[in-house]
């Protein structure tokens, strides 16, 4: 029988969406490469930047990652970035056209989930194909949860 091999919660999280759980069902995720300038490589490893608003598109076949806030680097005298630039994200064309099918016809949305530095030092985004959850999905999840730690509780105060 072959053994999976489980994928590695990355250690050095640049920026996290934690707000992107509460607020969709994620229901893929997919690993891209993003394409950063030297100063945005130099900030990102400064922890600074957020993601919270962010969100993934396509255009003219290329995959882009909008409204994330990389601030400018003080190191970087004139060699400066814009902090909410567009940027590139590198993913198959199979990978960018299914997605794109998924987020036109299906009405899901292409959410960064956190931004990291893999074991060789290179940026990627962890991007989630996600369904939006409405009020009542919210509470539900939240009670849902809320039921599992009373019981995880009550099972450690008996033992």
């Amino acid at each position: 029988m072959a053994h999976k091999k489980k994928k590695k919660a990355p250690s050095n999280i640049a920026a996290q969406n934690r707000r992107a759980r509460h607020d969709f069902a994620i229901l893929e995720n997919f690993e891209a490469g993003i394409q950063l300038f030297g100063s945005e490589v130099k900030s990102l490893r400064a922890g600074r930047a957020t993601i919270t608003e962010s969100y993934a598109i396509e255009e003219n076949g290329e995959m882009f990652l909008r409204n994330a806030y990389i601030p400018e680097y003080e190191g970087a005298s004139h060699f400066s970035h814009e902090p909410k630039r567009p940027r590139k994200l590198l993913l198959h064309r199979r990978e960018i056209s299914r997605l794109d099918i998924a987020v036109n016809r299906k009405g899901m949305s292409l959410v960064p989930l956190s931004i990291y530095f893999n074991d060789r030092g290179i940026a990627k985004v962890d991007l989630a194909l996600a369904k939006g959850k409405d009020k009542a999905d919210k509470r539900a999840h939240v009670k849902d949860r809320d039921w599992k730690r009373q019981q995880s509780r009550l099972l450690h105060e008996k033992n």
